[in-house]
């Protein structure tokens, strides 16, 4: 409560007592001001009764002329709207919200002004709109160092531009390296702000550094050239793997296998055509640049691919999870597992695994055998994960030449 009301309240109490106690005395007229120096209430003189009692009325003085010189430099003698009571003497409800209003502080354009200065708004951000840059039709934006330096060293894809983070002082030794194999290649090399790459790459993480390219596409697995080891004999000191995808749609898992088959020295890759997330500049992200290095085949028929290599002596190798498929096929854990012969590893949908049809194909079914009692929903592990320790548990066993 501020000092203004206590003396409302303090006001109002003494009128309320001077007319419960009347005397017969003249009283001085006392004034009440309100915090803008308008005077509020006053106290007459009271005047007499029927009964003899004196009854003070309140209102406002009608005399201001009455008030000293220094009452009237520091007063605003202007006339205020009277009290009205009832009957009883109760003040009408109308005084206090014409109290209210003529007692406000005021709102000009100066205070407004303080108050912002105070307690500034919130400022809403400029969305800025990148600078538009022309693209080749039908081309895509590789982003990431690796990705774009790997590329760059294969020279696999056709490129159009290339787009590097402008920076206030000098340009980083990675920067001017990109750049100058840009120049060797002929590669237009354009210094563009962070906003830019951001727009290119629709968000990823590009560390300063997109390549404008066309796009990669698996080649037919009869298409490629044979492998030097291709046919083979153990006893000669030579194995073969072939890793087969069917269906693995999220292009994070694709990156993470491709990168994991690169690194442990599978042979070939060949992916199922239908239903099979595409070599995007994502999936080439996630591989930290595998994709540009290893040649990724495909094939439209799955069916007549297993069947070829099983009548070329291969082995066909199905992977499953903890719980147990309803079919005849053979498991056998990744552990107890021996590479003797060449061997094709399937791997299925992140959701659905392998489909019947091709489960049907595999010779055997490898697992990864759980290290405690696992419930309901998380008997198995991610597609990228399981690839990771099957081909560890497989490619380990590789023959030295001697």
């Amino acid at each position: 409560m501020g000092p203004l009301q206590y003396v409302r309240l303090a006001s109002w109490d003494a009128l309320r007592l001077s007319s419960a106690f009347p005397h017969n005395r003249p009283s001085r007229t006392v004034r009440c001001f309100s915090g803008w120096g308008k005077p509020l209430l006053v106290a007459r003189k009271p005047r007499s009764r029927g009964d003899g009692r004196g009854v003070t009325s309140l209102q406002e003085d009608p005399r201001p002329q009455e008030a000293t010189q220094e009452e009237e430099s520091h007063l605003d003698l202007k006339s205020h709207p009277v009290l009205k009571t009832d009957a009883d003497g109760t003040p009408v409800k109308k005084f206090w919200p014409q109290f209210r209003k003529q007692n406000a502080p005021p709102s000009n354009e100066e205070f407004v002004n303080l108050r912002n200065d105070d307690f500034p708004r919130k400022k809403r951000r400029i969305q800025q709109i990148p600078l538009s840059v022309e693209r080749t039709e039908g081309s895509e934006i590789l982003f990431g160092f690796a990705p774009c330096s790997l590329a760059l060293q294969r020279s696999k894809r056709n490129f159009f531009q290339l787009f590097l983070k402008v920076s206030k002082g000098d340009a980083s030794p990675a920067m001017m390296d990109f750049s100058q194999q840009a120049q060797d290649r002929g590669i237009p090399t354009k210094w563009v702000n962070r906003k830019v790459l951001n727009a290119l790459c629709k968000g990823g993480v590009h560390q300063g550094v997109c390549l404008e390219a066309t796009p990669l596409q698996p080649v037919g697995w009869q298409e490629g050239p044979p492998l030097q080891s291709e046919g083979a004999t153990v006893s000669e000191g030579s194995q073969l793997l072939w890793l087969v995808l069917e269906r693995i749609l999220d292009p994070m898992n694709l990156g993470a296998i491709l990168r994991s088959a690169h690194f442990l020295g599978v042979d070939r890759i060949v992916m199922s055509q239908k239903n099979s997330c595409p070599l995007t500049p994502v999936v080439s992200k996630a591989s930290s640049g595998a994709m540009e290095v290893l040649d990724v085949f495909a094939t439209d028929d799955l069916q007549s691919f297993l069947k070829t290599k099983s009548d070329q002596g291969w082995e066909i190798l199905g992977t499953v999870g903890a719980k147990r498929p309803p079919d005849d096929i053979p498991i056998v854990s990744c552990l107890d597992f021996r590479w003797t012969s060449p061997t094709v590893l399937m791997l299925g949908n992140e959701g659905s695994g392998l489909s019947p049809e091709i489960r049907s194909l595999c010779h055997r079914m490898l697992t990864i055998p759980p290290g405690r009692e696992l419930e309901a929903g998380i008997e198995c592990l991610n597609v990228s994960v399981a690839a990771g320790i099957l081909l560890h548990s497989i490619c380990r066993q590789k023959m030295k030449a001697p």
